[in-house]
């Protein structure tokens, strides 16, 4: 089989897999749902039948690994995520967790043992807080996140044991030792279109922050209330997410969302008494991202006196990023060099499990060209042309770990 049939099998697979799904007509597939459990249970078997072992761990990580010829037990890592935003493209997380399936088993040995791991939580989308799949492996997560809710009031404790994991033993996913990770993920933005590249070396993930904001006023009567003496949280709510995107503008490299927003009560005729919404702030370091948050709290403290509003402000996730290892960057060039092809350095914007896993062992990341540079999209898009490199860069990678 050639690689570019190879790159069309994985596409038709990733095709199956968008039907795991909670909404038919869209990708909506958030961390231990049903459908969570239905692309565990299909990504398993492309898992098996390229001969590797498998289990579900602590987190809900659906783990595959392959056993070294050799003595030395301590593991080459690759993965991806394979949850979803609400109404998703088909490649985001799951491309690199079925690239690195194909790769292994194209392997054809490895002194050291491999495994493949498909997180479930990289989103973030049903429970408060993110990555606790690639967390626990890098020993870095927090208990307290088992007794989180959703919106049901479903704790992920409970939602776990569902699935016929065991939390409690979340410590014993601790990879102490591995050798190094690769995560190979589409970029999600237009960078490498706009350099006619198909291939990306990741340099860096950006620091990031999600923040959750409610503003509290008082609820009244539409018509009765006189204008000077309304306490409008919807008012200073719009100001606020105003407020959000100019202090943005004003730090360099940095940028910030506000991507979700409820109004209560919520009816025609009622002054809106509380808002609540949430607030991602993103910047290449974690200094420039802690000055961002510093600077936007003061002002959403003085938008709120203002307007006569009670602010609350609670950061509900904050990411550290990283620095992708210079020695991993160079063996990703070489491995894209092998194929003919140069690949431009550049940093990541979005957030990746790869971040998680840096406080365990080095990270490496091989973006993939989508076209438009759209994500968190239905119309995100790669070619299999494209894809193919990817397969084939990561073949040479692994090739070249397993001889050194």
């Amino acid at each position: 089989m050639t690689i570019l049939d190879r790159a069309k099998t994985l596409l038709e697979r990733l095709d199956r897999l968008a039907a795991c799904t909670e909404t038919p007509g869209q990708i909506d597939r958030p961390y231990l749902s049903a459908s969570h459990k239905s692309a565990v249970a299909l990504v398993e078997s492309w898992m098996r039948q390229a001969g590797l072992d498998t289990r579900i761990d602590a987190l809900g990580t659906l783990v595959g690994k392959r056993r070294g010829t050799g003595d030395d037990r301590r593991p080459l890592l690759l993965g991806s995520h394979i949850d979803s935003v609400r109404n998703a493209g088909r490649y985001d997380g799951p491309l690199g967790v079925a690239v690195a399936i194909d790769c292994v088993a194209n392997l054809r040995d490895a002194p050291f043992d491999i495994e493949v791991l498909a997180f479930g939580d990289e989103e973030g989308g049903r429970f408060p807080g993110t990555l606790r799949g690639s967390r626990a492996v890098a020993g870095t997560f927090d208990t307290a996140l088992l007794d989180s809710v959703d919106a049901g009031g479903i704790s992920v404790r409970t939602a776990l044991r569902d699935l016929g994991a065991n939390p409690d033993t979340w410590r014993d996913e601790i990879r102490n030792g591995a050798r190094a990770y690769l995560e190979i993920h589409i970029e999600q933005g237009p960078v490498l279109e706009r350099a006619d590249a198909p291939l990306g070396i990741v340099t860096s993930i950006a620091a990031a922050t999600r923040l959750q904001v409610s503003l509290r006023g008082e609820a009244g009567h539409a018509g009765t209330v006189p204008m000077d003496g309304r306490r409008d949280a919807l008012v200073g709510a719009a100001e606020a997410i105003h407020v959000v995107r100019d202090t943005a503008q004003e730090h360099a490299g940095a940028v910030a969302t506000v991507g979700t927003l409820t109004v209560e009560p919520g009816a025609p005729n009622v002054i809106p008494g509380l808002v609540r919404f949430t607030i991602d702030l993103r910047a290449p370091t974690v200094e420039q991202r802690d000055a961002l948050e510093a600077d936007l709290s003061q002002r959403l403290r003085d938008v709120a006196i203002a307007n006569n509003l009670a602010l609350t402000l609670v950061r509900i996730h904050a990411s550290d990023g990283c620095v992708c290892a210079p020695s991993l960057q160079d063996r990703l060039d070489r491995a894209v060099r092998s194929l003919g092809i140069e690949a431009p350095r550049l940093p990541s914007g979005a957030g990746h499990d790869a971040m998680a896993i840096a406080a365990l062992t080095d990270v490496a990341m091989l973006f993939v060209r989508c076209k438009g540079g759209i994500s968190h999209n239905p119309a995100e898009s790669v070619t299999a042309e494209d894809v193919a490199l990817a397969i084939g860069a990561t073949d040479a990678f692994l090739r070249d770990f397993a001889a050194s």
